[in-house]
């Protein structure tokens, strides 16, 4: 898929990717992978007669949000079972200690207390890892708060290619295998959105992120709640008693938010635009007015995922030729970082 430029985004270390000094005559070609990751969601307890359909709907999101098939490839991270192989190989190479920094890890086990946390939540990271390493990403789009599971993803690398990745047995190995003897993973940077809708926090706290998983459905709006439903969870969503609206005041982190969420659905808006329009607004005046924008912004998106939902036989079509596209590279990564291991692979 052909890019003029970066996202406002930036890396690790804060440098912004539009401070790149690029060569006008190079076209920049980025070949973009979307997963529906459905090995990820049951790191908390699902509903089998429910995962099928979250899953494919989920993927008709993706297209109805307007991911295009034609350039980019849509599939599921089961489908491709590289990942979780890649995964369990990087478990056995990633120290645990590693693992317990983890904060949302700490977070999620706090809540739900420790003994109903299944395994799988402590090491998701490495999946992550193992989604990111296996098609050689160079840079990959992350929330803030996945930062330290990037930095997780980096760290791995350096340790496994510096591990298995050296000197003339290495070498041997991989001329052995036939494959190049250049180390198996490709150290990926991070573009962090920099924009506030990057973002969203909850409907019932401004402090806390926006989660699928909080069991208040009324801490979120679901991209596919009808209008009505929107409309009632904007009106009831927490405010504060402070007069007028305003951005990044630490002591209003609800007004922020809500501002946030404004912004991001109007993005051909500047913030002072909208301030201007807003700022002497009573809660009751500004609600109605964000509920209609995030109304109109995600209807068009539920007609197109109602479309896309309703022709299974194309969805499933988008979601195999994704998947075969996913596999033929990410098998590829997967017999490197087993050679590198020294695993006996079949010709």
């Amino acid at each position: 898929q052909n890019t003029g430029k970066f996202a406002d985004a930036e890396d690790l270390e804060g440098k912004s990717f539009d401070d790149e000094k690029k060569d006008e005559n190079v076209e920049i070609v980025n070949e973009n992978f979307f997963c529906v990751v459905d090995l990820h969601a049951i790191t908390v307890p699902q509903d089998p007669g429910d995962l099928e359909e979250s899953t494919l709907a989920s993927a008709a999101l993706y297209i109805a949000a307007g991911i295009d098939p034609e350039k980019s490839k849509i599939f599921v991270q089961s489908h491709v079972p590289a990942h979780s192989e890649l995964a369990w190989l990087l478990n056995c190479a990633t120290p645990m200690n590693w693992l317990e920094r983890m904060i949302q890890f700490k977070d999620k086990a706090k809540k739900a207390g420790t003994e109903s946390v299944g395994v799988g939540l402590f090491t998701y990271p490495i999946l992550m890892a193992a989604d990111i390493l296996l098609y050689q990403a160079d840079r990959v789009p992350v929330g803030e708060d996945q930062r330290q599971h990037l930095e997780l993803a980096r760290d791995i690398v350096r340790r496994f290619n510096g591990e298995y990745c050296k000197g003339n047995p290495y070498k041997k190995r991989c001329k052995k295998a036939g494959i190049p003897s250049y180390p198996a993973f490709t150290e990926p940077e991070a573009m962090i959105v920099k924009a506030g809708g990057a973002r969203v926090m909850s409907l019932t706290d401004g402090t806390n992120k926006m989660s699928k998983s909080d069991p208040a459905d009324g801490s979120r709006i679901n991209v596919l709640d009808p209008p009505k439903v929107i409309r009632d969870k904007i009106k009831r969503c927490k405010t504060d008693a402070l007069p007028g609206v305003e951005w990044d005041n630490p002591e209003r982190p609800e007004s922020t938010n809500l501002l946030n969420i404004y912004a991001a659905v109007q993005p051909g808006r500047t913030r002072e635009d909208i301030l201007e329009e807003v700022k002497d607004m009573k809660w009751g005046e500004f609600k109605p007015l964000l509920a209609e924008a995030v109304v109109a912004h995600l209807e068009p998106i539920q007609k197109r995922y109602a479309e896309v939902r309703a022709d299974e036989e194309y969805l499933r079509g988008v979601l195999k030729e994704g998947a075969e596209a996913a596999d033929a590279i990410a098998s590829k990564t997967l017999k490197s970082a087993k050679v590198a291991m020294g695993f006996s692979v079949p010709n």
